[in-house]
């Protein structure tokens, strides 16, 4: 392979000569016409590089040039042999020829920009995963020896807002500092908010949760702000993903969000839970991590990633469209008019209600039944890894033309799945718990994991393909919303019907009486029942009941609806779903 000639100021072109030819000896030198490139295979004819369609410039992105490696190499490439494609680059150095051929092979490596951007996103994802972990994962937990499920599905309210975000998602796609940037105006002082309510919550946690049933309300109002802060910044870097990534990898704009927020969730829910429980401190010899702590390291990480934040540059848009708050409202409501995406919505909220009894009731019922908190936290800290895979295989499986096939797979695995938590929790045996049971645990924990985790992905890359980037963080909130919204909507109930279809009596033995009483279905009302000299008797468990209704109607909604809309849905073009590019 030859270099290029050290007196050259000019890096070589693809497929071109290092000495410009005149037209006459162009001429001369091709016995096809003129205006025309020409392979080895005569009977077939280029003709000169232009894009197949018109390419509207990406905000950040410069606008298509024919000195551009684009869509047009690409067509001219794939008519080469491999032996042509090497002959073509024979004059690139060695780097640029592997780019070269890579780009033939439609690879094309990530950019420094690409890189940069995903640290970026991943961080940023991280932060969010604090607060959610904290208000949908740890604090329940801790609120289950103290409250009914009934108590718990009030606090379990504090969630809606990541799930309604959309309501306000125009106002931060429409107004911001042009000096800061349309994104970052918005995750500063997002994550300031969040950081100063953490820390402040640092110093009166302790107090709130040592009598939760008495502050209840104080609980859910604290943590319901902190998650719809937190949902405020996501919409703003849902829309900066769209322009931070090229549009090659836009797809591992969801890799970037399970990682990031798998793990700020993970060290919230079970890394937390585990440092918190006496029996594992003195089991491993460590302090035990109190609430307040933990709420003071997320308020510091939040303080010091907003810092950083501040020396980021964030590059202005190109758009010239109108986004004022009315303009986006307005397109808002155009998306939603759109067939297909009503239909996607749809999907959205029906998609989920399958293991929703799994999902909201399945853990707390094994801890109550003797699953320590730290054999979940191990539990959970296996799988950790594995929901970093899946979300990584979830971006790599949804390029191409099918991107909810990985979606699509996963459905029958998380119903299984489900079913076969149920049948845990029927049979859970008395501790200590077997190492056979505790290895079945741990393997059904980690195949619905990764189920859902590449459901997750397949769905956030789909949604980043379809999104229009003029109104990105409207768009991709539109559709997120409607997807959390699937899984947090059917909790409230499903925790109700928990109590609701369960049967528990207080049995006094000394006074030979029984007591119908609801309360028996939290751990503070056994102990009210055990300090009159009873045992509480459950006679009907509701959680089997509502896993039985939330399986069937799945199985039955995947049959008929989810799995054959969802292959029509993707085969829809991406220009049917956008509004202004």
């Amino acid at each position: 392979m030859t270099t290029t000639s050290p007196s050259s100021n000019r890096k070589p072109r693809r497929r071109q000569p290092k000495t410009q030819k005149s037209p006459a000896a162009v001429s001369e030198s091709m016995p096809h016409p003129n205006k025309a490139h020409t392979t080895s295979l005569e009977s077939i004819e280029v003709l000169p590089r232009t894009p197949l369609t018109s390419r509207a410039p990406r905000r950040g992105h410069a606008a298509w040039s024919p000195d551009e490696d684009g869509h047009a190499d690409e067509v001219e490439l794939s008519l080469l042999g491999e032996q042509e494609r090497r002959e073509a680059a024979s004059d690139l150095t060695v780097e640029e020829e592997q780019a070269y051929l890579a780009q033939a092979d439609g690879k094309r490596p990530f950019s420094a920009r690409d890189k940069r951007a995903i640290v970026l996103l991943i961080i940023l994802y991280l932060i969010q995963g604090f607060p959610l972990g904290l208000a949908l994962g740890s604090v329940p937990f801790i609120l289950r020896e103290h409250l009914s499920y009934s108590e718990i599905a009030v606090f379990s309210l504090a969630g809606y807002p990541y799930s309604l975000k959309l309501l306000w998602s125009p106002i931060v796609d429409s107004v911001f500092f042009p000096s800061i940037g349309r994104r970052k105006s918005w995750i500063l002082p997002m994550q300031m908010i969040i950081g100063t309510i953490m820390l402040i919550m640092s110093y009166y946690s302790e107090e709130l949760m040592s009598n939760p049933g008495k502050h209840l309300y104080t609980l859910s109002a604290a943590f319901t702000s902190l998650v719809f802060f937190s949902a405020t910044q996501d919409i703003a870097v849902d829309g900066w993903a769209l322009t931070l990534l090229s549009e090659d990898n836009l797809a591992y704009a969801s890799t970037c969000q399970t990682i990031g927020l798998n793990t700020g969730y993970l060290l919230s829910y079970t890394v937390f839970l585990a440092l918190n429980s006496e029996d594992f401190a003195k089991k491993w010899g460590v302090p035990r991590l109190s609430l307040g702590t933990y709420l003071f390291f997320c308020a510091f990480m939040s303080f010091a990633v907003t810092i950083w934040l501040l020396f980021i540059k964030e590059d202005k848009e190109s758009t010239t469209e109108d986004i004022s708050i009315k303009a986006v409202y307005t397109t808002m409501w155009q998306i939603c008019k759109l067939r297909h995406v009503q239909i996607l919505l749809i999907v959205h909220l029906t998609a989920k209600i399958g293991w929703q009894a799994n999902d909201a009731v399945t853990q707390l019922k094994m801890v109550e039944k003797g699953l320590g908190r730290e054999d979940l936290a191990v539990t959970v800290l296996i799988d950790f890894p594995f929901q970093i895979v899946g979300g990584w295989l979830a971006g790599k499986w949804s390029r191409g033309d099918k991107p909810l096939r990985p979606w699509i797979y996963a459905f029958w695995p998380r119903l299984a799945l489900t079913f076969l938590f149920t049948l845990m929790v029927y049979w859970f045996p008395t501790p200590p718990i077997s190492t056979g049971f505790f290895v079945l645990l741990v393997t059904a924990t980690i195949a619905q994991s990764f189920a859902g985790t590449i459901q997750f992905g397949g769905i956030s890359a789909f949604h980043t393909r379809i999104s229009d980037p003029v109104v990105g963080g409207t768009y991709m909130t539109l559709l997120n919303t409607f997807t959390n919204l699937g899984g947090t909507w059917p909790r409230y109930f499903v925790l109700k019907g928990v109590d609701w279809f369960s049967v528990a009596k207080c049995h006094i033995k000394d006074a030979d009486v029984i007591v119908p009483a609801q309360e028996c279905v939290s751990e503070h009302g056994k102990s009210a029942c055990a300090a009159l000299g009873g045992d509480c008797v459950t006679e009907q468990d509701g959680y089997y009941i509502v896993s039985a209704i939330c399986m069937g109607f799945g199985i039955l909604s995947v049959l008929f609806f989810l799995i054959p809309t969802a292959r029509k849905l993707q085969a829809v073009p991406v220009s049917k779903w956008r509004i202004y590019s």
